[in-house]
């Protein structure tokens, strides 16, 4: 120990011993270059090290003085008022040599400007800030790393560049931010790191990073430092959704699960990797007609069982199917094939493993303090402290990451009525009233409404989605006029309504007739989409054809029914996979999709149908054109005791009209009247009983002609053959000329949506429940990519 200096000259023996004790929030001001009277010092600490020499870039190297403690070397090279570029060359016992940059030579990556505009939760690109990104300091490549742990006394930088040793990179804190932040030359983009955290208590804790660009795979629950590679080509896409809004286009997208919708059996059963996924899932998308995929939560996350909803690495595709460039790579080929890409975004709570965003400091930092506000009692997770500045710049830069970063044409925000409710799923005693007394999260608004304006601002054309289970008033209204922002909510209670009807028995259905009608009351209190989502095809409520009563037959029947219903009603539509085709299982998101029922019939037609029903729905304006309510008018609203409804869509712009008629009783009603708007033949455009979708092909030879018979308040009526269990759909004959409002016979005409009233059968209408004679199948026009398939005619037989 001879050849060591008795103490470092130049620094304090307090400096040195917090240093060791790794909570001093600035080793800078210990070690790397320093100016004095004398000139300059430059000190490093490697423990263990045996020899240390500067190698100036140019200049003689100079051998460094070894300290005590052990692992301290100084340099000071007299006179010098400036600091030089340098590198160190460190020995080791046994021979070991390595060269690097001094990490302590660099100033910081971030400013003052990036410290004051987070402490606001106003900065809009945090996300270019913290983390790890490679950077070129002072000519020199590198990595800065930066993390937000205020209340830490320690925070050092660990990974495969130093052995996973805290002591080699410690990092400081920026002023009183609690931003801690230091850049390491010649760390590589995919090096695997952690932050080692000291708390107060003097506990060491590993975390991985909160702003991550990419993760090791699990079960690992490292960081991976990400640089991206694949470049974007998407330029028209991106170009025409800045001059798009998504609320007056076609909009039916496909719930997806990544994991399990397509698995690769010969493999050991593995998932799809992004890029394979990119070419199968568009080819299928396009072909089935969808306009957007909606895939479940891609954010890292460490258990697979939560379908991606208890999010570990915010900022991170899940390492499972691929890296970051994979998955730029899906969404770049989705873009190029015209198809839109929407992700779950899960901000409502986060899971309490202790290697990611949980007690970050050993306490609450992330996370609300309180357990009535920060502690999720159905799903027994942490819930963000929406209120702190920093936590919400965390949330909005997370979203506006997804947007811009990937491309990504839309957020379906998860679970927000958890958000808004401060007593949701909480008794009495449990919750925390705002400052008025109310149940609402003041803070939760608040944020979203900041996120949805800077949304519309940064990144028009965008579908910003909430899934929200309650009324709360104006999710989809403008934050002008005191909503959310939001610019579509899912219609949830269309969807338990519609269920609730459809998994009835026929022989019950006349006095439930209102779970149909009521939704059109408040169908344009907000801009809806309509969700048979993952969630109805899970945890014993069966698959929905499984949900449907009756034999093979009546519920494949009635599932039919159930999509025409739903793509003819106003609103935006979603599907979740394997519901076009007709699962019998639950969904299980450790198994491929049950893809070979694809080998029998009845499976294959009600995937036809899906098909013919996405393919018309963009075909037809009526059937999208519904932010208007003047898109929808009630023929027969009320005909409970047929199980029949009836109403019109229509392009107001255009005057194009489709008659929608249902029957969902188990009988063919032949000769039923139903009233019409216009004179003429209407052209029967759909009929889900067809062959093709495996109906019993009872019809009307094609379409229907109109009679000047005043019915169901219409000028004009025709008598049609309503199949069991089936929707028609009746193109109206061109409009007339133009007809002023003040023309219109006000006692004549029912726009909108309508109470509806149970009421008997007009004993008067010729209503009779025998079979229809003789009827065809849909019109090739219902089928716009497939070949025309004729009118042959039928033996009409009745389901019961």
């Amino acid at each position: 120990m001879s050849e060591f200096a008795p103490a470092l000259p130049t620094v304090t023996v307090a400096e040195v011993h917090s240093l060791l004790a790794q909570n001093h929030s600035n080793p800078h001001a210990v070690l790397g270059p320093h100016l004095d009277w004398r000139g300059l010092t430059i000190r490093a600490y490697f423990p263990e090290a045996v020899h240390a020499v500067v190698i100036p870039d140019e200049g003689e190297p100079q051998a460094m003085t070894a300290c005590q403690p052990e692992g301290f070397f100084e340099a000071l090279f007299p006179g010098l008022t400036a600091p030089f570029p340098y590198q160190l060359e460190i020995h080791y016992p046994h021979g070991d040599t390595h060269t690097m940059h001094d990490a302590y030579a660099f100033g910081p990556t971030l400013g003052e400007v990036d410290l004051h505009l987070f402490s606001e939760g106003r900065h809009e690109r945090i996300f270019d800030k913290f983390g790890a990104h490679r950077r070129t300091v002072d000519g020199v490549m590198g990595t800065a790393f930066a993390i937000w742990v205020p209340g830490a006394t320690g925070v050092s930088v660990v990974g495969t560049f130093n052995s996973w040793d805290g002591r080699l990179h410690p990092m400081r804190c920026l002023s009183n931010s609690g931003v801690w932040e230091l850049f390491i030359p010649d760390v590589w983009p995919g090096a695997l790191y952690k932050f080692e955290i000291r708390t107060q208590d003097g506990r060491r804790l590993m975390h991985n990073d909160p702003y991550a660009r990419q993760s090791e795979l699990p079960p690992g629950t490292a960081s991976r430092v990400y640089e991206p590679g694949q470049p974007f080509r998407d330029g028209q896409w991106m170009s025409r959704r800045k001059a798009m809004s998504m609320r007056d286009k076609p909009v039916s997208i496909y719930e997806v699960h990544v994991g399990s919708w397509r698995r690769l059996l010969e493999e050991s059963n593995r998932p799809l990797q992004y890029q394979e996924l990119a070419h199968q899932l568009a080819d299928y998308v396009l072909d089935m007609g969808f306009t957007h995929v909606e895939l479940l939560p891609v954010m890292e996350h460490p258990f697979g069982g939560s379908w991606g909803y208890q999010v570990s690495g915010y900022f991170a595709p899940t390492a499972r199917y691929g890296s970051p460039d994979d998955f730029r790579f899906l969404v770049n080929h989705l873009h190029e094939r015209g198809i839109g890409v929407i992700l779950d975004w899960v901000p409502a709570h986060f899971p309490k493993d202790e290697f990611a965003l949980a007690r970050l400091n050993g306490s609450a930092v992330y996370e609300h303090p309180d357990p009535r506000k920060g502690e999720h009692p159905d799903w027994g997770t942490y819930v963000f402290d929406y209120g702190r500045h920093e936590v919400k710049n965390f949330l909005i830069g997370n979203a506006m990451h997804w947007l811009e970063g990937y491309h990504v044409d839309g957020l379906r925000v998860d679970a927000c009525a958890s958000m808004l409710y401060l007593d949701y799923s909480r008794k009495d005693g449990q919750w925390i009233p705002n400052t008025y007394g109310g149940r609402e999260n003041l803070d939760v608004v608040a944020m979203l409404q900041e996120l949805n304006g800077l949304v519309k601002l940064r990144t028009p054309g965008v579908m910003m989605i909430a899934e929200e289970s309650t009324a709360f008033p104006g999710v989809t209204h403008s934050t002008d006029d005191g909503g959310l922002g939001f610019g579509f909510k899912w219609n949830m209670g269309w969807m338990n309504d519609t269920l609730t009807y459809f998994q009835m028995d026929p022989l019950f259905r006349a006095n439930n007739h209102g779970k149909l009608t009521f939704g059109l009351m408040y169908a344009w209190s907000e801009t809806f989409v309509l969700p048979i989502s993952h969630d109805e095809v899970v945890h014993g409520k069966g698959s929905m054809l499984n949900k449907m009563p009756g034999d093979v037959w009546q519920k494949f029947a009635n599932l039919r029914a159930l999509y025409a219903w739903m793509w003819a009603h106003p609103g935006k539509k979603l599907m979740f996979m394997g519901c076009e085709f007709g699962q019998w299982a639950e969904w299980n998101h450790d198994t491929s999709l049950d893809w070979h029922l694809l080998w029998h019939n009845e499976h294959r037609a009600l995937q036809s149908l899906v098909r013919d029903l996405n393919h018309l729905y963009q075909s037809e304006s009526a059937l999208w054109a519904d932010a208007d309510p003047a898109g929808f008018q009630w023929i027969d609203p009320d005909n409970a005791a047929a199980n029949v409804l009836a109403f019109l869509r229509k392009d107001p712009a255009t005057g194009r009209q489709l008659i929608c008629i249902g029957n969902f009783s188990p009988i063919v009603h032949a000769g039923f009247r139903i009233g019409l708007p216009r004179a003429g033949r209407y052209e029967e455009r759909l009929n889900t009983d067809s062959q093709l979708y495996g109906g019993s092909n009872i019809g009307n030879d094609g379409g229907i002609t109109a009679e000047e018979i005043p019915w169901d308040r219409q000028p004009y009526s025709a008598m049609i053959n309503l199949p069991p269990l089936a929707m028609v759909w009746f193109l109206a004959p061109d409009a007339p000329a133009p007809v002023t409002e003040a023309e219109l016979p006000t006692d004549e005409v029912v726009v909108g949506p309508v109470a509806s009233v149970m009421v008997p059968v007009d004993a008067a209408e010729p209503v009779v429940f025998i079979p229809a004679p003789q009827a065809a199948a849909v019109t090739p026009a219902a089928r716009p990519n497939l070949p025309a398939h004729g009118k042959a005619k039928h033996k009409s037989k009745q389901k019961r």
